[in-house]
């Protein structure tokens, strides 16, 4: 695995853990949340880290865990073997949540195949004719733009509400902790990959019938325009399942980061 210089975007396992924990105290204690998370921030992974992330791409999943450092919300980012368990490592990258420095672009491209159908008759006659789009399948799970947008703008104007209303129904129990990225949804091999900015978002859930948070994860290419592929290209993704209540044994442990 390639040694990157981004030493001071690395926290120890013991650092990450005393965030995980200070993060958990904090959902109990919803003015300080408050402050935390002005539902307009983000978080925005760089390509080092994406490039130290490429290092784990064989293993199935990653977890974005919440933390409190330096009296910031952070997301760590830490691969996990196929039981489940945390690869165990002196140190993990941390991104802080941050306003955004400039605006995103989101683009969605879908290309669409006229069919066109006819019949003759055996006098040969035209008896029927018609035109059909052949819409494109993605191979890969991509969350339509529209969707995307309406959860993250759902995050702006609703996301304190939703905090407030977990806050008081369980003290905070309810409040996501981390969340679960199937790493092959992280394109790591793309090699126009350059980074990827998270938002929070907020959708309903027909499994748990209500509102849970997501991260929506966007990610930006050296030329989005430049595909000859006839599936959607997009640069919008949605693959983060919260923990609570998507909770995993033997990671399941909202307190174990």
């Amino acid at each position: 695995m390639t040694t990157l210089n981004i030493v001071d975007s690395m926290l120890s396992a013991k650092d990450c853990q005393d965030a995980a924990d200070e993060w958990s105290k904090c959902c109990s204690d919803f003015l300080r949340m408050k402050n935390l998370i002005p539902t307009h921030y983000v978080f925005e992974i760089s390509a080092e880290h994406l490039q130290w992330m490429t290092g784990f791409k064989e293993y199935p999943e990653f977890c974005a865990a919440m933390g409190i450092y330096s009296n910031k919300l952070i997301l760590i980012l830490y691969p996990m073997d196929e039981k489940g368990v945390r690869i165990p490592l002196e140190s993990y990258p941390y991104n802080n949540l941050c306003e955004l420095g400039q605006d995103l672009k989101l683009q969605e491209t879908q290309q669409y195949t006229i069919v066109k159908n006819a019949i003759l008759s055996k006098d040969l006659q035209n008896i029927n004719k018609n035109a059909d789009m052949a819409f494109p399948v993605s191979a890969q799970p991509v969350l339509p733009q529209d969707k995307a947008i309406e959860a993250i703008e759902k995050w702006r104007y609703e996301g304190l509400d939703w905090l407030y209303r977990e806050y008081k129904e369980n003290n905070g129990e309810g409040i996501f902790k981390k969340f679960y990225v199937p790493t092959a949804d992280l394109c790591l091999s793309d090699s126009t990959l350059t980074g990827i900015t998270c938002s929070f978002g907020l959708r309903y859930n027909d499994v748990y019938g209500k509102m849970l948070v997501t991260l929506i994860f966007i990610s930006f290419r050296v030329d989005l325009q430049n595909a000859e592929s006839a599936e959607i290209i997009s640069n919008t993704y949605d693959w983060a399942k919260p923990c609570p209540p998507v909770c995993r044994i033997p990671d399941a442990g909202m307190n174990n980061w």
